[in-house]
């Protein structure tokens, strides 16, 4: 693909600083120094305190800079444990927070940060979907405190302005949108990433590689935004196989966090998302409703059929993309392309061990209903390069993967 130069856009490079290496965990404390925080909350889940050491090593890094550890972090950010994280801040009187995991500590960070803030719960601060209308996404103005993150796993959460809460009484995913809470600086240290299971890392990346796919079907990429692209799918394409077969090395997992970040940025060069809105709907949908299916395993399991369901409506951006993977024969049109396209992902996925079928992560047939309706209000819907006409549409997806 050769990108269309002549294309306007709008790139804005956000002020993060990655540190990463065999001990880029003692980089923390003069990112801290550096805005001037004296008073941070660890955030974390139980996981990061009983398994690995990492709470005790950013302790010794940050001496008595460290006010508190709030470890009740749960996974995918339920508003219940967010507002116990606002407490622990107040009561510490916290001055930045330091997250410790991956895209949930991440997310539930944010989210900290965002209700320590602002006058609201996170149901009225955040995207309201008013019936018949665009979505609407509150503007979150209050000065928020600054947020450091030590990863243990590659994840797309990491430089994002969005933080998706789940609300514990309706099963939905809350959206707020806040630049401000991107992060100061972000650790890639070697021993914390080798603390997530290669399940884990593999279930963390999964995301990054839909986005990515999506985004090269995209139209009208700037060479910004399809130079990271294509470089984040070649890391993502070396390295994942990898995870299984060389599951101690850190390189590897460095080089996952390097696509997402990769990923992310071509996103602010205005790569976007909406040649498969309906994937991120539904997987939205699917690992909030079932908490046994893990983040990635959602994409896994929803990439291709998304694909084949926007074929008509994006044969040539599909084709695009069948292209960049190596997959496009001499002598195929763009619908024998997309096609190979879609095959390929589902044969990569499946070679690393993750679910291409809803019946692998406990979704029976009468879950599909539920899966489908939660889906019609997710903010990805609304960015699909083929409109949606109907739940009917998304229930028919489902039902080719049960």
């Amino acid at each position: 693909m050769t990108p269309d130069a002549s294309v306007p856009f709008r790139f804005v490079g956000y002020p993060v600083r990655v540190h990463a290496g065999p001990d880029a965990l003692g980089k923390l404390a003069e990112e801290v120094d550096r805005v001037r925080s004296k008073r941070v909350l660890v955030v974390c889940g139980q996981s990061i305190i009983t398994s690995t050491d990492l709470v005790g090593r950013v302790k010794d890094a940050l001496g008595e800079r460290v006010a508190g550890v709030f470890s009740g972090g749960k996974t995918g950010s339920p508003v219940t444990s967010v507002i116990e994280g606002v407490a622990a801040a107040r009561e510490v009187d916290a001055d930045g927070i330091v997250a410790i995991g991956g895209g949930s500590a991440v997310v539930t960070a944010r989210g900290i940060t965002i209700l320590l803030a602002e006058n609201g719960t996170a149901q009225e601060l955040c995207t309201q979907y008013p019936e018949g209308k665009p979505p609407v996404s509150p503007r979150l103005l209050a000065p928020k405190i600054p947020n450091f993150i030590v990863l243990t796993t590659a994840t797309t959460a990491v430089t994002r302005a969005g933080t998706a809460l789940i609300d514990p009484e309706s099963g939905h995913r809350l959206e707020l949108f806040d630049p401000k809470t991107r992060p100061v600086a972000v650790i890639w240290d070697d021993q914390a990433l080798l603390t997530a299971s290669p399940w884990l890392c593999l279930n963390a990346t999964a995301s990054c590689f839909t986005g990515v796919a999506a985004a090269l079907q995209g139209n009208g990429l700037n060479p910004m935004a399809e130079s990271d692209l294509f470089e984040a799918l070649r890391l993502l394409k070396d390295n994942l196989p990898l995870v299984n077969s060389r599951p101690d090395d850190p390189t590897v997992r460095t080089n996952l966090c390097a696509a997402a970040f990769l990923y992310n940025r071509a996103t602010d060069a205005g790569a976007g998302g909406s040649a498969l809105g309906v994937v991120t709907a539904l997987a939205h949908s699917l690992d909030t409703r079932y908490p046994e299916c893990g983040h990635g395993d959602a994409y896994s399991i929803l990439t291709a059929p998304g694909m084949r369901f926007n074929l008509e409506a994006n044969a040539a951006g599909q084709a695009r993309f069948a292209a960049a993977m190596g997959v496009k024969k001499d002598g195929m049109d763009d619908r024998q392309a997309a096609a190979a396209a879609a095959d390929a992902i589902e044969a990569l996925f499946t070679g690393l061990d993750l679910p291409v079928r809803l019946s692998q992560v406990g979704v029976q047939e009468d879950g599909i209903d539920v899966i489908a309706e939660d889906a019609m209000t997710d903010f990805g819907l609304h960015r699909n390069v083929r409109k949606i006409q109907s739940v009917d549409e998304l229930r028919g997806i489902l039902a080719t993967v049960r």
